[in-house]
């Protein structure tokens, strides 16, 4: 066990208070699988329900709270990441296996957007005298344009980001003044804890933000069903997304989905070819592929195929796969036991039905016992499985077309619509692609995964549905407008 770290008891926070619960789990360090991260309270159905009925309580006071005191509260946590993200990315390294520097860098970025959240807190929140002010076509009337809180905020959130996709939802509902119930995922409970932890400590009234851990078929269900969530975001499979979907549109509540992709990069025959292959790797590969941003499918010129393809296995071959707290170490172990057999299981798929092989997608053997696998890569046809499919995990596919025209058509044949990027030196190819796209991101000559938090994320297609999350746009959401006439 690297650092002799010592394994956390995390409970639920309900109401303004720590709570046990009937049945516990635990998660435990995927690059050594002897190592418990944590042990964790699992919430039931009561539960769920008490800490619902206080966040409900708790919005009358929040929603009428000023600006400046949800701007405060913001600057507090975010400040807290910051200066703790050296020891928190420490424990999202060990608990869901990003490499250290990645899980570091990725509780800063959580930390920046409680950051920029406070901020709009004053800039533009509901209360904070962002609306608008028309005239009206009959004459001595006056019309405002406000916007106000939705209400109670359920807020589901998936493994493979634990601190950030929580805070890029939470930050912006507590922002407008609307209360929160946040259920992580069960593989992070103790990710989950350390930023509940903070923001408990943050002066927020008692019930205006909760901690549920659990499972989604219990807890996750609660907050789909229940009569007085007024809103629900969610990160998730495509599957889920399509439950959740339709139990909270049957109720008439807000609903925001993310529900991953197949996202493609595009090499042009004129791209700078090594710039391309960083791309890819860093896209495809880094943080286990395990974003839903991954460019699972890479889409390469005819003229250069055989050279990328080349340059691209030389990479894989180079890349260290291990310990996600060693130094030196590219890519960490998958999240589970569970994912490595899918991940596999694909590795099967994409041979049987023809696919070419080119590197990797082995299970590997480290000093620990892990989740290691090597990146794989394979040579496809837009009809395998690998190419349809979304995978998330360290394995990408090469599909060849013989120009550009072709391949924008590869990258559109898709049922999902997150984000493409393009590798090329033609401005003409660039500015077509970014308006062709059928994506809610592009990305030119760079990775498709890599996002600021200051501007919208979401996507199209089977990617996402409701208004778009970060930024100012995830005032769409979080708030509901209402217009107002009065007599002058």
């Amino acid at each position: 066990m690297i650092h002799g770290e010592i394994h956390q008891n995390v409970r639920q926070y309900i109401n303004g208070r720590w709570e046990t619960s009937a049945t516990t789990g635990v998660s435990v360090n995927p690059s050594d699988t002897s190592e418990v991260v944590a042990e964790y309270a699992r919430a039931d159905r009561r539960q769920a329900d008490i800490a619902i009925r206080a966040a409900t309580e708790a919005f009358a006071h929040w929603s009428h709270s000023t600006p400046q005191r949800r701007a405060d509260v913001l600057d507090r946590i975010g400040a807290e990441l910051l200066a703790r993200k050296d020891d928190l990315g420490l424990l999202l390294a060990r608990e869901e296996g990003k490499t250290l520097p990645e899980a570091v860098a990725e509780v800063a970025r959580a930390g920046q957007v409680f950051k920029f959240f406070a901020g709009e807190a004053i800039r533009g929140g509901a209360g904070s005298g962002g609306g608008e002010n028309l005239a009206s076509v009959r004459a001595g009337v006056q019309i405002d344009v406000t916007r106000e809180p939705v209400g109670v905020v359920g807020v589901i959130t998936p493994w493979n980001s634990p601190f950030v996709i929580p805070a890029w939802k939470i930050a912006p509902a507590l922002a407008h003044g609307n209360s929160v119930v946040f259920k992580p995922a069960e593989l992070v409970p103790a990710c989950g804890w350390a930023l509940a932890e903070i923001i408990s400590r943050a002066a927020l009234p008692a019930g205006t933000f909760n901690l549920l851990m659990g499972s989604g078929r219990e807890v996750g269900q609660a907050l789909v069903d229940s009569p007085l969530v007024d809103a629900l975001s969610f990160t998730g499979s495509a599957a889920n997304g399509e439950r959740v979907l339709q139990a909270v549109g049957l109720r008439r509540a807000k609903v925001q989905l993310e529900t991953g992709g197949k996202n493609a990069l595009v090499v042009l025959a004129d791209a700078d070819l090594d710039r391309a292959v960083d791309c890819a790797v860093q896209g495809a590969y880094f943080s286990a592929g395990q974003r839903c941003t991954a460019s699972s499918r890479l889409i390469v010129e005819s003229a250069v195929h055989d050279a990328f393809v080349a340059k691209l296995r030389q990479r894989l071959k180079a890349l260290t796969i291990g310990h996600a707290l060693e130094r030196g170490v590219d890519i960490g172990p998958v999240a589970d036991e569970e994912r490595l057999a899918q991940n596999l299981a694909w590795v099967g798929i994409a041979r049987n039905e023809g696919a070419e092989h080119v590197w990797g997608g082995e299970a590997l053997e480290r000093a620990t016992t892990g989740h290691y696998m090597s990146p794989a890569l394979f040579l496809a046809k837009p009809a395998h499985r690998i190419a349809r499919e979304e995978i998330f995990g360290p394995l990408a596919c090469v599909l060849r077309a013989d120009d550009y025209d072709e391949a924008l058509a590869l990258c559109n044949d898709t049922p999902f619509g997150l984000c493409a990027g393009i590798c090329t030196n033609s401005l003409k190819h660039a500015m077509h692609f970014r308006r062709h796209a059928v994506v809610g991101m592009t990305m030119v000559n760079l990775p498709t995964a890599g996002v600021d938090f200051h501007v919208p994320f979401g996507g199209r297609k089977g990617s996402g549905y409701g208004p778009r999350e970060q930024g100012r746009h995830a005032a769409e959401f979080y708030t509901t407008v209402k217009t107002g006439y009065m007599l002058a």
